[in-house]
């Protein structure tokens, strides 16, 4: 049975929505069993067929297009058409029974598409990009792009079920849910863009990803005010959410599994790339497969402030943390600056739990607890070469409790995606420790343990079973998100041993602009 946040919003409070719809709005009902697009579609008993149809027909602000449940379309969504602020174009699903779903593999490289449009509501449909026979090319679940359009602002993507997208991965543009903000002739970005309680599964190359051309030190236009919430994402080829041209962007409570199982080159689960002030907190990063970086969490090229807090990573091949960017540009490249990993819980997670890589500088590590497993041999803190080293990194006060073997140092080699490691951390310079608690077995530990007694660590039996999706069975999503905020909330709790406080985002003010 569906019944969407957003659909039963429609229907609950209809007085309230017709007061904020102008005069000329119109509700338009598309069935593609029953449909005739002939009708005028105006009435569930006349409703058109087709969704060519919705992309042809001159939708104003205030429309709402209702597609029927069970109705199954081989034919893309496409919206052209602009909303206002106050009287947005809704499309969502109406009736009882599975989702409005549209297969769109083989004749679209999109199954929902929202085009140089603003102040549009798409929810509660079911997606799927396949083609079986034919070889992966760059296809998307939902794309919504804006070019050479200046500001675009107001769209929602909520409540959707996008699976089974057989994009390339060979590039990461493509994928789940995609949104692509570009401007040769006009720098072009999003304000006010929500993708919010979706589940995407078994799709390539990313999950979420943003795509912005606007990022670099000297052309900077990001977007702002963008949220990504309570989504799940699981079986992706390559990243699982990763927002790239932003200032501002939260990503919140966002379950990731399973990222970086297709792709060949570096994937992680959750992180961002050329942003401002991103804010990652609430998040479960687990079961990321690849070794090259493979991190649930990554802080990365271009990027100022972001601050990662109350995550939960696990299981992860490639380790907990990465803080990473190449050498600074006078031209694309500031360095990664100012990242903030605090609060965080990481259970064995494998390879590098934190890995330090080239321009990073004025990070902070601190108050996190990592758990190492029983015959686990992990490199805790590693410091390596990305065109440079890292600068001025404080690792405080973090509880590190190892039933296995954690080493320190810093890169003399790799081995495939490994690397070899050494005692100490120059070249890299200032990277400081203090305060941190160590338990178990740590080999060449830095300053603030050297000379300790540390005592052994066994892992004391507690309540890991975090609560589990099964993304074929869509129906109980809305319960599942609140049964795994619960647990991470009590979880975090009892690691942490003190109350959780979830921040909100900030944008740069003008004295932080980039020039």
């Amino acid at each position: 049975m569906l019944k969407s946040f957003a659909t039963a919003l429609l229907f609950a409070t209809p007085p309230l929505i017709a007061t904020l719809s102008p005069a000329h709005a119109e509700t338009y009902y598309v069935d593609a069993m029953k449909g005739d697009d002939r009708f005028g579609g105006v009435t569930v008993e006349q409703p058109w067929r087709s969704l060519a149809k919705v992309r042809d027909f001159a939708l104003r602000p205030g429309d709402r297009v209702m597609l029927a449940a069970g109705s199954v379309w081989k034919e893309p969504l496409t919206l052209t058409r602009s909303g206002t602020a106050s009287a947005p174009i809704i499309v969502a699903a109406a009736g009882a029974g599975p989702r409005p779903r549209i297969d769109a593999g083989g004749v679209s490289p999109h199954g929902v598409a929202i085009l140089n449009a603003e102040y549009i509501s798409v929810s509660g449909l079911e997606v799927t990009n396949d083609a079986p026979g034919s070889p992966p090319t760059q296809r998307f679940g939902v794309l919504v792009s804006a070019q050479d359009r200046g500001v675009t602002r107001g769209i929602r993507v909520t409540d959707m079920y996008v699976h089974d997208v057989r994009g390339t991965n060979d590039r990461k543009d493509n994928g789940g849910i995609v949104f692509r903000a570009t401007g040769q002739k006009l720098a072009t970005r999003f304000q006010d863009l929500a993708i919010e309680r979706n589940i995407v599964w078994r799709v390539d190359r990313s999950g979420i990803a943003g795509i912005a051309d606007r990022v670099t030190y000297r052309d900077w236009f990001p977007s702002e005010n963008v949220v990504i919430r309570d989504n799940y994402v699981e079986d992706v080829g390559g990243d699982g959410i990763v927002p790239r041209g932003t200032d501002g962007t939260l990503i919140e409570h966002n379950i990731v599994r399973a990222a970086g199982s297709r792709a060949p080159g570096y994937s992680a689960g959750i992180w961002q790339w050329s942003t401002d002030n991103s804010l990652i907190q609430l998040n479960e990063a687990s079961y990321t497969r690849t070794r090259y970086d493979g991190q649930g969490f990554d802080s990365d090229f271009n990027s100022r402030r972001t601050t990662l807090i109350y995550n939960y990573s696990h299981d992860n091949a490639g380790g907990f943390l990465l803080i990473c960017s190449p050498k600074r540009s006078e031209t694309d490249n500031l360095g990664n600056h100012g990242t903030v990993a605090r609060f965080n819980v990481s259970r064995n997670d494998a390879s590098r739990i934190i890995q330090l890589s080239g321009n990073v500088s004025d990070a902070l590590v601190e108050k996190n607890v990592v758990h190492v497993g029983k015959g686990m041999d992990v490199q805790m803190v590693v410091a390596t070469q990305w065109d440079g080293w890292a600068h001025d990194v404080r690792v405080q006060d973090n509880l590190l409790k190892v039933a296995g073997t954690a080493r320190y140092g810093r890169e003399t080699g790799r081995n495939g995606p490994d690397y070899l490691i050494q005692p100490g951390f120059a070249p890299a310079r200032e990277i400081r420790f203090k305060g941190n608690i160590y338990l178990g077995n740590h080999i060449d530990l830095p300053e603030d343990g050297a000379g300790q007694v540390i005592p052994p660590y066994q892992e004391q039996p507690a309540d890991w079973q975090v609560p589990t999706f099964d993304p074929a069975k869509p129906e109980g999503f809305s319960d599942y998100l609140i049964r795994h905020r619960s647990w991470m909330l009590a979880m975090l709790q009892r690691e942490l041993a003190a109350p959780v406080a979830l921040r909100q985002p900030r944008t740069m003010s003008i004295f932080e602009a980039r020039r």
